[in-house]
């Protein structure tokens, strides 16, 4: 059935300098926009000239942003991790655009077991990360009701049978494992290849964190299996990390599976083709009960 459900608005990269001028004092000079992505980031300039990403993140008070993702991205910066440094975070009505520090390097086309070691280890260095700062708020999966303009479960229940059997399942997984996610991992919440930046098989930077916070750093890798689907992975870098959320105890690993089910399905749905969300609906059901 054709979709009717609203799709995501995208960046105005010239409305929101004009506004963040407004805002700040702060002019910057737009370059053009970000390839990939799917709200929209843009190159801009300093007024001394140096190079930076701006970006907006609708439905954001700005106090929240530093509570979380900020408090997140910039506690992983301090580990050492080539985490971007944001300079200046502006709230525009109901947005918070923000400036960004632009990092060396590509966006990840294709990861290799190389890259896959060097990814992983970023992983494992979130574990515990968030363990003595109480005051960044834990992430939800959305598993029992819809989020913030993502992981929407009318768009599942009304596209076809084979989708509303899939957010039945999500939802019976949300109801054995009650929401917020538990722990105190950093996770990035969309670490998938386009945000992972590398020069010469080397990782040189893990960008987008908006949506980071409080929780369980597994979610990372089961974001990064559904990453992985999105394009032609090397069938090895696909069978180890299948085999690690394989060791992945049950009741770790399904909210964990159902919130990207969720959260690929329902984008496809509003923004894709029919193809395109049975792509994503035939790997959410490869691990279904």
């Amino acid at each position: 059935m054709t979709s009717t459900w609203s799709r995501v608005a995208r960046l105005d990269v010239d409305q929101v300098v004009r506004e963040v001028a407004e805002q700040s004092g702060v002019l910057l000079e737009v370059e053009g926009l970000c390839s990939g992505g799917e709200v929209g980031a843009a190159f801009v300039r300093w007024y001394d000239g140096r190079r930076a990403v701006l970006k907006w993140r609708p439905g954001t008070r700005l106090a929240d942003f530093r509570a979380g993702p900020l408090a997140v991205s910039e506690a992983a910066r301090l580990t050492g991790l080539p985490v971007p440094r944001t300079e200046l975070a502006v709230q525009i009505g109901t947005t918070v655009a923000t400036v960004q520090e632009l990092l060396p390097g590509a966006p990840i086309s294709a990861v290799d077991e190389e890259l896959l070691t060097q990814v992983l280890a970023v992983n494992d260095e979130l574990r515990l990360l968030l363990a003595g700062n109480s005051t960044v708020p834990s992430l939800n999966l959305y598993l029992s009701f819809d989020g913030p303009g993502f992981c929407l479960h009318g768009p599942l229940r009304s596209h076809d049978r084979r989708t509303a059997r899939l957010d039945d399942w999500i939802t019976i997984v949300g109801a054995a494992h009650p929401e917020p996610l538990a722990g105190d991992d950093a996770v990035h919440v969309d670490f998938h290849p386009g945000n992972l930046l590398a020069i010469d098989g080397k990782l040189t930077g893990i960008i987008d964190w908006d949506g980071a916070g409080r929780g369980d750093h597994r979610l990372d890798l089961v974001t990064l299996r559904f990453g992985l689907h999105g394009g032609e992975p090397d069938p090895a870098v696909v069978a180890r990390l299948d085999a690690l959320l394989d060791e992945l105890p049950p009741d770790v690993l399904r909210p964990l599976w159902a919130h990207m089910s969720l959260r690929m399905t329902d984008w496809a749905i509003r923004h894709f083709t029919p193809a395109d969300v049975e792509h994503w609906t035939g790997l959410a059901e490869s691990r279904l009960d």
